[in-house]
């Protein structure tokens, strides 16, 4: 468990996202899938890492990412992605940061977290008007 609270997806949300993690195997998946994925990925890698700064040290597609998220709705969750861009040239370990560094950073994960709760409604109408037509 990481330090940020989990965010909770529907078991529908979480078996379609398995068997499209299990379909890639088999066939290229389209862009409506992989966002699904990239944003189900992304949010247990920034809850269960060390937040934001985990998301821009990894080695993900950022941009794809970005666009995962814009393309369910989720414009807010973009917004403090590049808002916290800054931590992909920072050090990789957060307890270097300057405190206005940590304070900046702290700023923009809670904002990140409270749009969050929004996400997985985003994900219900996304996957009712865009897979399931």
């Amino acid at each position: 468990m990481g330090i940020f609270d989990t965010t909770e997806f529907s078991d529908e949300i979480e078996i379609l996202v398995d068997k499209l993690e299990q379909d890639s195997n088999e066939r290229q998946l389209n862009r409506e899938e992989r966002a699904l994925i990239d944003v189900l990925d992304t949010v247990k890698l920034i809850e269960e890492g060390e937040g934001l700064n985990e998301f821009w040290l990894s080695s993900i597609d950022h941009a794809r990412i970005s666009n995962s998220f814009e393309l369910i709705g989720a414009s807010t969750i973009v917004d403090t992605l590049n808002s916290s861009q800054w931590c992909q040239s920072s050090s990789s370990d957060r307890s270097q940061y300057s405190e206005t560094e940590s304070n900046h950073l702290s700023g923009i994960e809670e904002e990140y977290f409270e749009a969050l709760t929004e996400v997985p409604e985003l994900i219900e109408v996304f996957i009712e008007e865009e897979l399931e037509a």
